[in-house]
């Protein structure tokens, strides 16, 4: 495992905010929450169920440190309870930690029941669950949904209801009566009128980095929400009735071994509003690596920074911004000829190619993208089919896919992952680009690797 040393158990207050399907409103109350505790003087830790990177930028936002993500499918569950004790310590430790679920309580990854479930990740990190419920037509049958979601897994303890998008002081009377029936406390009620939100893209939120101040001003709103709507000392309690923490703390350096020689070569990961997809534990390996890991914007910088070895490009909403990478022309053409290693996932993949939807872009690699109407999503089990700058052949990794674009051709001649029978992804020369996301917790061998490359 990727932990430190034993360490003393301990105790941080926890809770897990959880919904019975998607779109009841956990973004809202996790935002919130994290504002309005921090603004009470606490030190929050913000965290994500799943391989959301939208939402954890909200909460970095509200909370003034890395939201991150507790993914069982990408990084193991044994790993789950140790990156939670490892993100509420960096920087400083924590009073209490907020994690927001995904989907529905108990959606785990398809064919797999309850894995990688908000359901999961609760009994690992053995925190209370707050249900938040959209409460739009509904009455009594409030408190039979939350009696069933309670009663489906006894392992998770759910300790209160936030009431969403109530109608009426008298709506909320009826449900505050029947949730009283089964025992379960109302710690919250929202108006319909009341609620804030944030805007939309296809793939979910619009990323903080791309409306930043906007963003703050949906934040201060949600925080005032919920100071004004939920009992923070109900919450609170509740947070603090999980047990002491006894898993040691993640470790990056135990994770890749420590550096890779006493050189310290430059890596650029790929920031700003284009590229806003990235797992605080990259450069947090990279560094561990041995790397002085540095950040560019591919809308603003026009060139790497001075003696850049290797550059990352994760994910991101490029075709929102194509014509402005376009308009980037000189750091396009470095890239085109930069002879270090490269790995691009999803957006970094399409601002590799020749165009996205008749826009140039890098033209590093001989592809071309464009928009569909089709959503890719899911987890996939990949193997690895060339030896690249991130993986050798035959090496199996976990990931994600989530974009509406298709590239051609779908694969190079030297692919970089094979899975459902299939190949994907490009390796060109030191290149390595796919549609794949992965967290590198889940396989650290690819930031010391990447950093052995720049050698």
């Amino acid at each position: 495992m990727s932990v430190g040393v034993a360490a003393e158990p301990w105790p941080l207050p926890r809770v897990v905010v959880a919904a019975p399907a998607s779109g009841h409103g956990k973004t809202t109350v996790a935002t919130g929450l994290l504002a309005a505790l921090r603004r009470r003087g606490l030190t929050v830790s913000p965290h994500k169920v799943g391989p959301d990177y939208i939402d954890p930028g909200y909460h970095a936002l509200a909370a003034g440190r890395p939201g991150r993500n507790l993914d069982p499918f990408l990084v193991g569950p044994e790993l789950i309870a140790p990156l939670l004790r490892h993100g509420a310590t960096v920087p400083r430790p924590a009073d209490v930690a907020v994690v927001e679920g995904v989907m529905g309580l108990h959606d785990g990854a398809v064919g797999r029941r309850d894995y990688a479930s908000t359901a999961h990740v609760a009994r690992l990190i053995e925190a209370p669950v707050l249900l938040v419920l959209d409460t739009t037509a509904q009455g009594r049958s409030a408190a039979a949904l939350t009696l069933g979601m309670a009663a489906f897994d006894p392992a998770v303890r759910i300790g209160g209801v936030i009431l969403n998008r109530v109608g009426s002081p008298r709506h909320e009377t009826l449900l505050r009566d029947a949730l009283a029936e089964v025992g379960v406390p109302v710690l919250g009620a929202v108006t319909r009128a009341a609620e804030v939100a944030a805007p939309a893209r296809h793939l979910g939120l619009v990323p903080v980095a791309e409306r930043a101040p906007e963003s703050l001003a949906i934040v201060t709103a949600l925080a005032e929400l919920v100071e004004s709507t939920v009992d923070l000392d109900a919450v609170l309690a509740l947070a603090r009735t999980a047990p002491a923490l006894t898993a040691p703390a993640w470790d990056p350096v135990a994770a890749v071994g420590g550096p890779a020689g006493s050189e310290r070569p430059r890596v650029a990961l790929a920031g700003g509003p284009a590229f806003t997809f990235s797992y605080a534990e990259t450069a947090e390996l990279l560094a561990a690596s041995g790397a002085d890991v540095v950040t560019v914007d591919p809308l603003r910088d026009p060139a790497l920074p001075a003696s850049t070895r290797a550059v990352v490009v994760g994910g991101g909403f490029p075709e929102a911004y194509a014509e402005a990478l376009a308009g980037n022309a000189a750091l396009r053409t470095e890239l085109a000829a930069f002879d270090g290693p490269i790995v691009a996932e999803c957006a970094g993949l399409l601002y590799l190619g020749r165009s996205l939807d008749g826009v140039p872009m890098c033209g590093r690699l001989d592809l071309t993208a464009r928009m569909t109407g089709r959503l890719t999503l899911g987890y996939r089990e990949a193997v690895a089919v060339t030896d690249s700058p991130v993986a050798r052949a035959g090496e199996p990794v976990r990931g994600h896919e989530f974009h509406r674009t298709t590239t051609d051709p779908v694969h190079g001649d030297r692919p970089a992952w094979r899975w459902d029978g299939a190949q994907h992804g490009f390796v060109a020369g030191r290149v390595h680009a796919s549609y794949l996301h992965t967290h590198w917790a889940g396989h650290p061998g690819a930031a010391r690797r990447l950093v052995e490359a720049c050698r």
